[in-house]
């Protein structure tokens, strides 16, 4: 095999400015009656001789890293709110999926990302992730297995205690059941 490939640093002439006028290029960016065009003048006239391709691909870059910002914020508003609203819920699913789904997207919008994350770790994660899936899978049919065994040991000793009354014992039979029911339902 060859040579594995390093990660290089993206970074371009604009990342070089100070800081300032780094600031003034980014609201300028953000008016869009601004062309690249101007702001490369403007550049031009302030010293530094930046074209206005350079302007764009800065400004490409770094509207996808806040519009990935954004993305990362409203999917952990909806999963705080989640929570909120159902605190008795399984928030490691929804975690997971939010999760699945921000290397889902990673795969599917592989660009400049890749340079980044190499694809075989985001198979790795996305492996990991399904293992996790099964681990948890395993987990709850053991936690039914043990509530079922618990259910019906507890159901015995009960029916010792109140042996003598039938109709009782007919009755802690029908409650058992019914939570034996509720206990074994999927969320």
């Amino acid at each position: 095999m060859g040579d594995k490939r390093t990660k290089q640093r993206i970074t371009s002439k604009i990342d070089e400015l100070p800081e300032g006028l780094r600031m003034k290029v980014d609201v300028m960016l953000a008016d869009t009656s601004n062309t690249y065009e101007y702001i490369s003048q403007f550049l031009k006239g302030e010293g530094y001789d930046i074209s206005k391709s350079s302007v764009g691909r800065y400004a490409t870059r770094t509207n996808n890293a806040m519009q990935r910002l954004l993305e990362a914020q409203a999917q952990t508003d909806r999963l705080i709110q989640v929570v909120k609203e159902n605190p008795e819920a399984d928030y490691t699913e929804a975690a997971i999926l939010l999760t699945m789904n921000g290397l889902l997207n990673k795969v599917a919008t592989a660009e400049e990302e890749f340079n980044e994350m190499p694809l075989d770790k985001a198979g790795r994660l996305i492996a990991s992730l399904s293992r996790t899936k099964v681990y948890k899978d395993r987990v709850r049919q053991d936690m039914r297995r043990k509530a079922d065994i618990a259910f019906r040991e507890m159901e015995s000793e009960m029916l010792k205690v109140i042996k003598q009354d039938g109709k009782s014992a007919e009755q802690l039979k029908e409650i058992l059941a019914r939570a034996k029911e509720r206990m074994m339902e999927d969320d």
